[in-house]
């Protein structure tokens, strides 16, 4: 626990971290690999080269400084980094060495600024939020490993069906290598992935896209030209070639209630919607059923999202928006004018896509007179403001 002293120290310092922070998580990062060459493959190096991952790091550890004295809204606001951190296997064990390259690069970046009170009073911030990360995260693995079907660690599965989804979009059906049962997950969640490519572990999170099922998983992966695990996955893994998961997390999923809703997606991010779509039409809930891509060629799941439509025709409205072609709906994107037409009274609205995407569908909907509380978004990597540049 910190001492009065230390707490002072920091409420005195925080000022002097935060003009100071990116510069101390771009240094961070190339130090801890350095140091620990082990713990590289849990980072995706796409998002390390954006300065993606550093922005977040640097977005939570502010996060933690200004909440940590209300337990409750901390919790809340860490449960994004608890849930990419269970889709990664994040042990105890590792965030010693956190605490010690982030501590190393703050006095690189800070100088003499960082006094050794200074340094104890960070450093034990640090374990105290490292500890209610840990509890989180311990909290979640003895969950799921209760569940029937459910496991701690990793869990070997074999690819039993692969379906190309669209130019760009292959679905890969997952089933347990031990031909035990499959834990239920949340409509809405990712799991994580671990592969080994030319020798060595890749960690990558993907979404759920179909229902639980108690059989197998079904992830839907967009093949990016410079993702080593995308390419590995769609070049060079085929049905009865195994990789391993861990357990499924994130928080995108549908709140309770009856209210209807809007589900808008862009590109890729249509795989969470899917399954939240299914669920909320089994539950009797009204869809608006929005998606959005470049064209025809790049539309994934169309003949699923029309069975759907057929079999729930009151209550499913699906509606398609491509940039180019004359094959969807409407031709352009997804704006305010539209959406005006589309959003159901008293919706409750859940939207993932690209960056400016979500940046826009978030501003058309504020304008709408949507309340916060109701808009819900995820980001596929590390999490950053929608009005982000």
């Amino acid at each position: 626990m910190l001492t009065t002293e230390q707490e002072q120290l920091i409420a005195a310092t925080a000022p002097v971290v935060a003009d100071h922070l990116d510069a101390i998580t771009q240094r961070f990062y190339p130090l801890m690999f350095e140091r620990y060459p082990q713990v590289k493959p849990l980072f995706n190096q796409a998002h390390q080269q954006d300065g993606g991952q550093p922005r977040a790091l640097a977005g939570a550890v502010l996060a933690y400084v200004g909440l940590r004295q209300d337990p409750q809204q901390a919790r809340g606001v860490l449960a994004t980094v608890v849930s990419k951190h269970v889709s990664l296997g994040i042990q105890p064990d590792q965030y010693p060495i956190v605490g010690e390259c982030l501590m190393a690069a703050i006095g690189e970046v800070l100088g003499e600024a960082v006094t050794p009170e200074v340094a104890a009073a960070w450093s034990g911030l640090y374990e105290e939020l490292a500890g209610l990360l840990i509890e989180l995260e311990d909290h979640r693995y003895r969950e799921f490993e209760q569940r029937p079907g459910g496991w701690r660690g990793t869990r070997r599965f074999r690819i039993a069906e692969t379906r190309q989804e669209s130019a760009v979009i292959r679905s890969f059906m997952l089933e347990p290598e031990d031909g035990g049962p499959v834990a239920d997950h949340q409509p809405g969640q990712f799991i994580g992935v671990k592969l080994t490519i030319d020798g060595e572990p890749v960690y990558r999170h993907y979404s759920l896209s179909d229902v639980p099922n108690g059989r197998h998983y079904r992830i839907s992966v967009k093949r990016e030209p410079q993702g080593r695990a995308s390419r590995h996955l769609h070049d060079a893994m085929s049905v009865g070639d195994t990789l391993e998961l861990l357990p499924p997390a994130g928080d995108l999923t549908l709140e309770d209630g009856d209210e209807p809703l809007l589900l808008a997606s862009g590109g890729v991010g249509q795989t969470p919607m899917l399954p939240m779509a299914r669920h909320a039409l089994a539950e009797g809930r009204r869809v608006v059923y929005l998606h959005a891509a470049l064209d025809g060629e790049h539309h994934a799941f169309r003949e699923e999202v029309a069975a759907l439509a057929a079999e729930h025709p009151q209550r499913l409205r699906a509606v398609s928006v491509h940039e180019r072609g004359d094959e969807a709906d409407h031709t352009g994107r997804i704006d305010r004018e539209l959406l005006a037409r589309l959003l159901p009274e008293d919706a409750r609205c859940y939207f993932v896509g690209p960056q400016g995407f979500m940046t826009a569908v978030d501003q058309a909907l504020a304008e709408l007179g949507v309340p916060g509380e109701r808009r819900h978004y995820e980001h596929f990597g590390p999490s950053r403001p929608l009005d982000a540049a």
